[in-house]
């Protein structure tokens, strides 16, 4: 599991397993976002997701999506978990690119989202800003 900071208390991940919640927890977290679908090949599910998120203390936020597809009410509930959720916040996915690209989707609708800091601060957690220039229309 590896973890880049995007903000001072938002943090994206790979792939996060159920026995990794401790560490998680121990490394400060306090709500997870899960961005990965049932029919992925290496994902056990929801429900084993949630409740070890729930032994550890864990608020637990699910929102899938697939690779690509960002429906406008997936964005929107990101960034409401965003905004309400206990922080610090770590969400995840399979590689982490699909919960950088919800959480870039979801910050840009803001009038104070500086762009440019946005994709540096995607950039420098290892992830290719094109595509989020795409996704942006910029």
């Amino acid at each position: 599991m590896k973890i880049h900071f995007l903000e001072p208390e938002f943090a994206v991940a790979d792939a996060v397993y159920p026995d990794d919640m401790r560490e998680v927890k121990d490394q400060g977290f306090r709500t997870i976002i899960c961005n990965r679908r049932e029919s992925e090949e290496d994902y056990e599910g929801e429900r084993a997701y949630a409740e070890a998120a729930k032994a550890h203390g864990l608020e637990w936020v699910s929102i899938p999506v697939a690779s690509g597809e960002y429906p406008q009410r997936d964005i929107d509930a990101f960034g409401k978990a965003l905004d309400t959720s206990a922080t610090p916040i770590l969400a995840f996915c399979r590689t982490g690119r699909r919960a950088v690209h919800m959480w870039a989707q979801s910050r840009a609708t803001s009038p104070q989202c500086n762009i440019p800091d946005l994709l540096k601060a995607a950039h420098e957690a290892g992830h290719d800003p094109q595509p989020i220039k795409d996704l942006l229309g910029q």
